[in-house]
């Protein structure tokens, strides 16, 4: 499998069941998820779409794999998103040969309906409650208010449809667990306008 740098394959191993026709439990596919993008302008960042519900979702006997290049990388109310994704270091921006502009173009191709919500400082907010699982490496989660969290290996986050920026302040890639949960925002948490 193709390594990603930092101990986590960009290519991971997804299993996936299903039921076969008398009702007993099988394994529908075994392999890695078809959208497992590898970023050319961001050297070091990965993105992978493990899967994806809809609204209402039943569980299916024989589940047909849901994610596409264009899925929207951030659930409307009622659905939700596996994502695993790999930060760089952060020094990779500030490095002579970063380009911001094929970075940029790149991040929408790859990371539809999130790329869209990032501002220059890398701060964005979804209308999802999201279950982040550090699986490699060190981030540090910064909010609106200054304050920052670093976290290892193993720690957990809920987020609460917070305005946020992941940092990594460290000098190997940190690789980071996403289920997102779309809902919809009450009217105190609500962003004002070109705060996002």
């Amino acid at each position: 499998m193709e390594g990603s740098g930092a101990g986590v394959p960009v290519k991971i191993r997804r299993l996936v069941t299903r039921h076969d026709s008398q009702g007993r439990s099988a394994v529908a596919s075994d392999g890695a998820p078809t959208i497992c993008s590898a970023y050319e302008h961001i050297p070091g960042m990965v993105t992978r779409l493990i899967w994806a519900t809809s609204t209402g979702e039943p569980v299916r006997s024989a589940p047909e794999d849901p994610t596409t290049p264009t899925l929207s990388h951030v659930p409307l109310p009622g659905e939700t998103r596996f994502i695993v994704a790999t930060f760089p270091p952060d020094s990779i921006f500030a490095s002579t040969s970063f380009d911001g502009a094929k970075a940029g173009e790149e991040n929408f191709r790859l990371s539809p309906g999130l790329a869209e919500l990032f501002d220059e400082a890398g701060f964005h907010q979804t209308a999802s409650i999201d279950y982040g699982i550090v699986l490699d490496g060190t981030l540090t989660l910064e909010l609106s208010d200054g304050s920052k969290s670093v976290l290892h290996p193993h720690d957990v986050i809920v987020q609460n449809g917070t305005r946020h920026a992941w940092r990594n302040e460290t000098d190997k890639p940190a690789t980071i667990a996403f289920i997102l949960i779309g809902t919809s925002r009450d009217k105190c948490n609500e962003t004002q306008s070109g705060e996002i």
